[in-house]
């Protein structure tokens, strides 16, 4: 590691398909492409597959990202409770800490709040979000727009949180869609890391998986491909938040 150099840790929430690794690059190349910068170092961790950071080298990360994942983030598999104890440990060492998707979840139930399946069922495609316009960093140094569209892939939400945490964004759909905890920990239920192509990937599997029913999902991707999300303004947002830029 060259002296200076930011260093961050992805820690891998899903299995990379051979078609994601392919066309671009796995989960890796994903945010990589959307997050990285020249000059920095991004340390892939395959949690799912129990693989996790030493301790003696969580003092050298600048940040930490959780992505997204097929799996249910109120389940407890072996490697969700070993993810939800780093995630304590990160906190009580006040480290950065952005949760995509599935990792929003895992924030929230490490946090002290409450996970579970969605009463309102999947939210597949593109759903405008409600932003809060008294939150302070990194929400005040980038004049967001009240409003913001964002690809969305799940079923599972946080339906509560700890009084500490605040709720920075929601949907009519979705109660809590961002929330931060301290100026540390941030969590987005949509993927600001997707393209149509990535979306419509994960949609393909579940539908050949029977998780969702194909009218639906058929029904939500067309709709979403009349639409564009406001990908540049998210990326700005976890950028800023991440890297404090």
């Amino acid at each position: 590691m060259g002296l200076g150099k930011k260093r961050y840790a992805l820690l891998m929430c899903g299995e990379d398909s051979e078609y994601l690794v392919k066309r671009h690059g796995g989960f890796y190349g994903i945010f990589g492409r959307v997050l990285g910068d020249e000059g920095e170092e991004w340390d892939l961790y395959k949690v799912v597959k129990q693989e996790f950071p030493q301790d003696h080298d969580l003092p050298f990360y600048d940040a930490f990202l959780i992505t997204g994942s097929c799996c249910d983030a109120h389940a407890n598999d072996p490697w969700i409770h070993s993810l939800l104890t780093l995630v304590n440990k990160l906190d009580s060492m006040h480290k950065k800490i952005l949760g995509i998707c599935f990792g929003h979840q895992i924030l929230g139930r490490a946090l002290g709040g409450k996970v579970d399946r969605s009463p309102n069922g999947w939210d597949i495609g593109i759903r405008t979000i409600n932003v809060s316009s008294s939150s302070p960093f990194p929400f005040s140094s980038l004049n967001l727009p009240s409003k913001l569209s964002i690809f969305q892939c799940h079923r599972d939400e946080i339906q509560e949180l700890p009084g500490k945490a605040e709720v920075i964004g929601w949907s009519e759909k979705t109660g809590i869609e961002m929330f931060k905890y301290g100026d540390h920990i941030m969590g987005i239920q949509g993927h600001p890391e997707f393209t149509y192509d990535i979306l419509s990937h994960f949609v393909h599997h579940l539908i050949n998986r029977n998780l969702v029913l194909e009218a639906f999902a058929k029904d939500a991707m067309a709709k979403a491909a009349s639409r564009e999300p406001d990908q540049e303004i998210l990326r700005t947002l976890c950028v800023t938040f991440l890297k404090g830029h």
